[in-house]
């Protein structure tokens, strides 16, 4: 599906989605000063961003997954005009003349980065066969390098010169148009299609009905249980990344240190996903979630221990890294069915980080800034039952696939079932009778 030039320019967009989403903290102090703001009305431009980036995802998903495949757009028109509408955006933003036509800007600009993160991740998870999982890690570990260089590019050349620096961003994002000619331009398969059309196929009596009533009411759950998993863990990162400076103040810490240490929370995300490419090319994803929640609620009750928690805020970065990229081949392959798994997930991620704010703020009012990490260990220990009772769910319903798919005279414990006969000749090539 995708050239090797087209993948490394993939990745690139990656960097420069995370940079953009990066830029818009360290520029507030300049949106103040030049258009007269209080800190909260300055901080709508990361809102605006986000309201564009959950629309981006839902309708650039409309377009990609209409029933009709006449009237879906290709890969090739669904990232062009979503690097098209981030350039647009991020140059207007940075020449606005006023605030409101700015956050208008920023809104235009967040619809081409859903577009981006919804479609790049959407064919790298059905592109790469085997190698998706892997794939998709390397590909979010880039998002995280560009969350990296954004606010650093920013600190370097001074906050007052973000328009210079959004104007670039804009031209960067330009030339990845010219490498969309090495990415095929069909949609991705649409197994969700094929799965509907040989349930509609089997549904000949109120039994098969029945059945595909109660199929259908599990796939809601299961999609369900994707969506607060994905909205609790990505609420967690956003959490930690809000929080755990203000944490390590109150715990002792200084300023820089507590500053230091964020950073690196952020560095070992990227390179977390990084670690985990080769891994996934030999363990399933529900392993490699699992291991990942697990290790993250561990690191965050630790992160209760003043002495250990800058330690443990690092463990935290590194064990939420893969699962966002690898919750998706999952999802994949659990709800085959559901045309627009993804986009949901994708979206309610982006919701989760805006609500991730207002919610631990409300929680620490009640409890305390020293309760910050117990309180997020709480919600990562919800991600690990989560995924437990996933695990169990989806072995379940590729469990009852298999059966379902049997030939009817055929003994599903027979240890040859589903394989044709060999003319008596044995179940092995050249075996005796």
């Amino acid at each position: 599906m995708f050239s090797r030039a087209a993948v490394v320019a993939s990745c690139v967009g990656f960097i420069l989605i995370g940079a953009l989403q990066a830029l818009y903290g360290p520029s507030i102090p300049a949106f103040r000063d030049e258009f007269g703001l209080s800190p909260s009305t300055a901080g709508l431009g990361l809102s605006a961003h986000f309201v564009g980036g959950v629309a981006g995802v839902l309708v650039f998903d409309r377009l990609f997954g209409h029933a009709d495949p006449a009237s879906r757009i290709g890969n090739r028109k669904l990232l062009g005009g979503s690097y098209l509408l981030m350039a647009v955006g991020a140059a207007g933003f940075a020449l606005a003349p006023t605030w409101p036509a700015a956050l208008a800007m920023a809104l235009v600009a967040g619809l081409g980065f859903g577009g981006i993160d919804y479609g790049l991740n959407q064919l790298f998870a059905v592109g790469f066969g085997h190698r998706s999982t892997a794939m998709l890690n390397i590909l979010n570990a880039h998002f995280g390098i560009g969350a990296i260089l954004g606010p650093a590019l920013i600190g370097l050349v001074g906050a007052e010169h973000y328009t210079a620096v959004f104007l670039g961003f804009a031209a960067l994002t330009l030339p990845l148009l010219l490498c969309l000619a090495g990415v095929r331009d069909e949609a991705p398969p649409r197994t969700g299609e094929a799965a509907e059309a040989d349930d509609d196929a089997d549904v000949d009596d109120d039994a098969d009905a029945r059945r595909a009533r109660a199929r259908s009411r599990s796939l809601a759950t299961v999609l369900g249980a994707f969506v607060l998993l994905y909205v609790l863990h990505v609420g967690i990162e956003a959490g930690v990344g809000g929080w755990e400076p203000t944490h390590l103040e109150t715990v002792g810490y200084g300023a820089t240190a507590a500053a230091s240490a964020t950073s690196v929370y952020w560095l070992m995300m990227t390179v977390g996903r990084f670690l985990v490419a080769p891994l996934a090319l030999r363990w399933p994803a529900r392993s490699i979630i699992v291991v990942s929640c697990a290790g993250m609620t561990a690191c965050l009750l630790l992160a209760a221990v003043p002495a250990l928690a800058p330690y443990a805020y690092a463990g935290v970065g590194l064990f939420i890294a893969p699962i966002f990229p690898t919750g998706l081949p999952w999802l994949n392959d659990a709800a085959p069915r559901a045309r627009r798994a993804g986009a949901l997930v994708i979206a309610a991620s982006m919701v989760g980080g805006v609500a991730a704010g207002p919610a631990l703020g409300k929680a620490i009012e009640l409890s305390g800034i020293r309760s910050v990490p117990l309180i997020l260990a709480a919600v990562s220990a919800i991600c690990l039952a989560t995924t437990g009772w996933l695990i169990r769910a989806t072995a379940t319903r590729r469990a009852e696939h298999a059966t379902a798919t049997l030939p009817a005279d055929t003994d599903p414990r027979s240890a040859t079932a589903g394989r044709p006969p060999l003319d008596g000749l044995g179940d092995r090539v050249g075996e005796k009778p």
